[in-house]
């Protein structure tokens, strides 16, 4: 008593009062007999004055046997008010009727039905008919179990109504029964079981084929159900169908609406048409309920084919028989106006006035509609309200938005516990949105802490329910490899079946996936398929997204696929579309086309675009020289954000090469870039090495070099590892030398790999001398096409000192080397020929003109040449000679 005290208002506390019951003999009872017998005489007069008189007695019988006649429409009409007082006035005296009739007021209260709705009162009094029950109570202990799952009136409490729902189910209550199927089936509210969820509906359905066989329609529905294409029993058309056609045939209203409805969700065409027509022979009969349903049917509901004429007209002459349920439907069409003519103003009449009559979903959604903004100006405070009362009045999905308000802040302060309380509220009655909310929640690990197992127990029983986005947030997180399980591999399938439902995202997802390679093997043209397919469907990311796989294709060398990136307006293909054209990468140079797409990269605020049409203008490729244009490409870039055109207009201003100099300033460019530009750090550390431009710093210079190098910059690994081997600014030290030209050479820097096969070959103070591993250094660089070591072999190998002498081995590395334009193997060979023909005063100008015509011929012819021209002596010498500087 002290919890209903706590809970309720005082007007009812004499309902759970308790006490001894009143006295009633057998011939009191008999009373009770003669009001039934006089109702079914057709005398109700009769009826109500012997139950008037036993109320005179204070019999509370009376009372309640009254207020049945009522609930029921007995011989009278409906009228559920009238009953629920006289429930309450046999409630005020404890009686043997005290279970049945807390029982009935509490349904009329749970349900609002004749008075105004109060689920915490309803709650309390059908405990009361539990506890109370003198005989079977399995019904009660339904409606309690109901309440107790869902948390109407009461805090959910999941495993005490999974106890009393068993407990009903023993005692053959049909409706526990298919409760417990429906919670242990996939995406129900228990752990999921198929045997025993099969196990329940097997006995729900034995429980319904005796009243359907002996003509009942709800029976025959409920058969019918059980056998439908999602039905707990799986898809038996046959069954489906026979007990379909038979609830119809029984002529009953309800039976066909009813029919109707489930017909409306066939595969079967023909199905669906037959489904109408009996939902029209019902409505015809007066059947409110199928009114309303073929008015929302005719709205586009399922495949049945909009029909803005018949749905208006039967959903008003469903709400001008007072159906509360047409006047939501009505009212949310008119505020859609995909359907119906667009009518603001009415629409939210007819919401407002089923909200006044306590409509929960009607309160749902005029929240919802303030909150989005969508057909009205948005009025977060408003709709906040009407989504509290939704909510009180038990609409899970007003629950659930109430929990997404105070998630994101929408209308109210961000409250993650709030919010989580509600959404846990929505989601425990069966709500899949705020299911999947919670499975987000537990998956980000913001709002709540991070918990992949009940995510993604959360998030597939929302997609279990039918809620793709559910599935595609699930599927996402196995193929990122957020949540790991041993389920991943059902993630593309799931995703394509959301896909096929249209979910637009889904699309993406996948399209993603392949483009990215995450959890599926790399593929362009699956991603291609499934990104075309979202645009199709207008995903608003659909057109970037295909731009990212068209680029990401091209960056793999498919210029093409470039080239349909740069032209769907993304922006980093629009630069790398404009530096191909500019090097040749991919497709023939074109400085035209380099710098429409790099200008158009620039135009969007691409820092990298920028930057390299300055460097085109300052080294004047493609374009005519303009030291200062270019210029002011890099400060334009740098205001941009590019940190690369700071180290270019650093490096110009210190140098005072393609512009005057200005120190200062670019030093201090240089040393705002060097945390981001290894450029930078390399030409601030020769600087300060050599002192040009600064005062010199060995110290800092190696610092900044060695930042560089260690942040795998191969070029200052080189620049270092050739100051430690020359001692230029530091220190000679041959251990460092060799650690850094080899850590170029890791990275295939053919100039460090010069270098020090140079160094091992000759030997100096820095490094011993290692004939055969220099030469093998030099071979390899030579192989990669460098000059310079080329040269050195080919000079070496003419030279016969330390390396064997071979002839053709070095004229071949001395003229590969001079056709790569290396100016002291030219230089060689030339000096070789003026040598060779006497000609030692003639001027080197003359010799290289020679080669160069040699060079320009057949290289074949060429190379015979120059191998009889170095069979004279002094020809060789001169092309061997020791003042040669490679």
């Amino acid at each position: 008593m002290d919890e209903v005290r706590a809970s309720v208002d005082p007007q009812y506390y004499d309902w759970f009062d308790g006490g001894t019951p009143a006295d009633m003999s057998s011939f009191d009872w008999q009373h009770v007999d003669f009001a039934y017998q006089a109702l079914e005489n057709g005398n109700v007069n009769e009826a109500t004055s012997i139950l008037r008189s036993m109320q005179a007695q204070g019999f509370p019988p009376g009372y309640y046997e009254l207020g049945r006649i009522y609930d029921d429409a007995i011989g009278v009409p409906r009228n559920p008010s009238k009953a629920a007082r006289l429930y309450g006035e046999s409630l005020r005296n404890p009686s043997n009727i005290l279970d049945n009739a807390s029982l009935r007021l509490g349904r009329l209260y749970r349900d609002g039905d004749g008075v105004e709705r109060n689920p915490t009162l309803a709650y309390f009094l059908i405990r009361q008919a539990v506890e109370q029950a003198e005989g079977d109570n399995s019904s009660a202990k339904v409606d309690l179990a109901e309440m107790l799952q869902t948390g109407q009136g009461v805090e959910a409490d999941p495993a005490r109504a999974q106890e009393l729902y068993e407990e009903a189910a023993e005692g053959d209550q049909a409706r526990a029964s298919i409760a417990l199927a429906e919670a242990y089936a996939p995406g129900g509210w228990l752990e999921e079981n198929p045997q025993l969820s099969r196990k329940y509906a097997e006995r729900y359905a034995r429980a319904q084929e005796e009243p359907a066989r002996n003509g009942d329609p709800r029976a025959m529905i409920n058969l019918a159900r059980v056998y439908a294409e999602d039905g707990l029993l799986g898809h038996q058309p046959v069954l489906h169908r026979q007990w379909l056609l038979a609830a119809a045939d029984t002529g009953d209203p309800d039976a066909m609406g009813e029919a109707g409805e489930l017909l409306l969700a066939s595969k079967s065409a023909e199905e669906r048409q037959q489904g109408l027509e009996l939902l029209q022979r019902a409505a015809e009969a007066g059947d409110l309920e199928a009114t309303t349903q073929l008015g929302r049917a005719y709205l586009g509901k399922g495949t049945i084919a909009k029909d803005p004429a018949k749905a208006e007209r039967w959903l008003k002459a469903a709400v001008d028989k007072g159906s509360t349920n047409a006047a939501v439907f009505l009212g949310k069409a008119y505020l859609a106006g995909d359907v119906l003519e667009r009518d603001t103003q009415q629409g939210i009449r007819l919401l407002e006035q089923t909200a006044q009559k306590g409509d929960p979903l009607a309160y749902t959604i005029l929240g919802d509609v303030y909150l989005t903004g969508e057909s009205v100006p948005a009025q977060p405070t408003r709709a906040i309200g009407y989504l509290q009362k939704g909510h009180e009045g038990g609409n899970e999905y007003a629950t659930a938005l109430l929990g997404n308000a105070y998630l994101n802040g929408n209308g109210v302060p961000p409250d993650p516990v709030r919010a989580i309380q509600y959404l846990s509220d929505a989601a425990q009655r069966g709500q899949i949105f705020a299911t999947r909310l919670l499975g987000e929640a537990y998956l980000e690990g913001e709002a709540m802490e991070l918990n992949t197992v009940e995510s993604e127990r959360l998030l597939r029983k929302a997609a279990a329910a039918g809620d793709t986005s559910a599935a595609t947030k699930l599927s996402e997180a196995y193929l990122d490899g957020t949540i790991k399980s041993e389920r991943a591999n059902e993630a593309v399938g799931m995703l394509e079946e959301a896909a096929k439902q249209n979910d637009a995202y889904a699309m993406i997802v996948l399209g993603r996936a392949y483009r990215e390679g995450t959890g599926v093997p790399r593929d362009f043209q699956r991603a291609e398929y499934w990104l075309q397919q979202a645009r199709d469907a207008n995903h608003p990311s659909a057109k970037d997204a295909l731009a990212r796989n068209y680029r990401a294709e091209g960056q793999l060398g498919d210029i093409n696929a470039l080239r349909k990136a740069a032209e769907l307006g993304d922006v980093p293909a629009m630069a790398d579309l404009g530096r191909a054209y500019l090097n040749g990468i991919g497709v023939g140079a074109n400085y035209s086309q380099a710098r429409r797409w790099l200008t158009e990269a620039a135009d969007e605020g691409h820092g990298g675009a920028t930057a390299t049409l300055g460097r085109m203008y300052l080294q004047g490729k493609g374009v005519n020289q303009n030291s200062q244009r270019g210029i002011n490409y890099l400060e334009r870039a740098m205001a941009q954000g590019h940190s690369g055109a700071k180290a270019d207009l650093g490096e110009i201003l210190l140098k005072g090469e393609l512009a005057p100099a200005d120190p200062q300033r670019g030093l201090a460019l240089l040393e705002s870039a060097a945390p981001y530009e290894s450029s930078a750090r390399i030409v601030l550390g020769q600087a300060y090495l050599t002192g040009n431009g600064v005062q010199q710093d060995a110290a800092k210079g190696k610092e900044y070099l060695v930042e560089a190098a260690d942040g795998g910059d191969p070029y200052a690994a080189q620049l270092l590892g050739a100051a430690y081997m020359q001692g230029k600014g530091l220190e000679e030290d041959g251990e460092l030398a060799e650690k850094y030209l080899q850590q170029a050479i890791a990275a295939n820097d053919q100039t460090a790999r010069q270098a020090l096969g140079r160094a091992l070959l000759y030997g100096n103070q820095a490094v011993e001398q290692d004939i055969e591993r220099g030469r093998t250094l030099l071979v390899e660089a030579a192989d990669s096409g460098h000059a310079g070591s080329m040269a050195t072999l080919g000079r070496e190998y003419l030279r016969g000192n330390i390396l064997p002498q071979d002839r053709e081995k070095g004229t071949e590395y001395l003229f590969e080397a001079a056709q790569k334009g290396h100016p002291t193997a030219r230089l060689a060979l030339a000096k070789a020929y003026l040598w060779a023909n006497g000609l030692e005063n003639a001027s080197q100008e003359q010799a290289l003109v020679w080669l160069d015509t040699v060079i320009d011929g057949d290289s074949g012819n060429a190379l015979v040449i120059l191998r009889e021209l170095l069979t004279d002596k002094e020809a060789l010498e001169a092309a061997a000679g020791e003042n040669q500087q490679i």
